[in-house]
């Protein structure tokens, strides 16, 4: 597999949940830095790039996905999820357990917030795959299941806390529409959005039309910016 790195702005995308997470961890009466990406280069360093790759571009071996190519507040909230066992309590889902296990490591909210600034800097990854499954019936079902939530793109909209979809590799897709159905994710009635994930995974009934699903998101659509 071929990995494209594509350089992007560094911008603060989840400055809104960011924000709460500094509230949170603070008085108002102290001034609040802004994030330290340096702080956070070197807690990614020490604890994700073993498993997610120096760049975020995560490894297929490792079943570890592309963090540059999810964004801040997501990634904050699956930090959370799992730090809180709302994710990764399944005794199955060992991946999941290691995650929610690494999570618990990191207990000071600034630096939480200095690592995801971090990540979120990185440059966006893009993979190039070829698929086989047909990206038009993809597309169809796509845009009437998936697109209201996660953009006509798959470019993700932060305001309905619905994730990138375009720029993730097409086996970390599929592991994850599979952990929503088998029962490894939107368990955990605190997972709100989980829960939702986990109903509507049920609607999708042939793993064709997951296939498809996955080739029209890895098909020439624009990787978000």
């Amino acid at each position: 597999m071929i990995f494209v790195f594509c350089m992007k702005p560094f911008r603060i995308k989840s400055i809104g949940i960011l924000s709460l997470a500094i509230l949170a961890a603070c008085s108002h009466k102290h001034t609040v830095p802004p994030p330290d990406l340096a702080k956070g280069k070197a807690i990614y360093e020490a604890t994700c790039k073993t498993c997610h790759g120096v760049a975020g571009e995560g490894n297929q071996q490792m079943k570890s996905p592309a963090l540059a190519n999810l964004d801040g507040d997501y990634l904050l909230r699956q930090f959370r999820n799992f730090k809180n066992n709302v994710r990764g309590g399944v005794q199955a889902d060992t991946l999941g357990n290691q995650m929610a296990t690494i999570a618990k490591t990191l207990n000071d909210t600034l630096l939480i917030r200095d690592v995801i600034a971090y990540i979120d800097s990185m440059p966006q990854v893009k993979s190039m795959e070829r698929l086989s499954g047909d990206w038009k019936n993809g597309e169809q079902i796509y845009q009437g299941l998936c697109g209201s939530c996660h953009g006509p793109e798959g470019k993700g909209n932060v305001k309905l806390n619905a994730p990138q979809l375009n720029g993730l590799s097409s086996w970390y897709l599929r592991s994850q529409f599979n952990k929503f159905k088998n029962g490894y994710r939107g368990v955990n009635p605190n997972d709100k959005y989980g829960v939702q994930m986990a109903a509507i995974v049920t609607v999708v009934k042939e793993s064709q039309s997951v296939e498809d699903v996955i080739t029209y998101l890895r098909s020439d659509i624009p990787v978000a910016k």
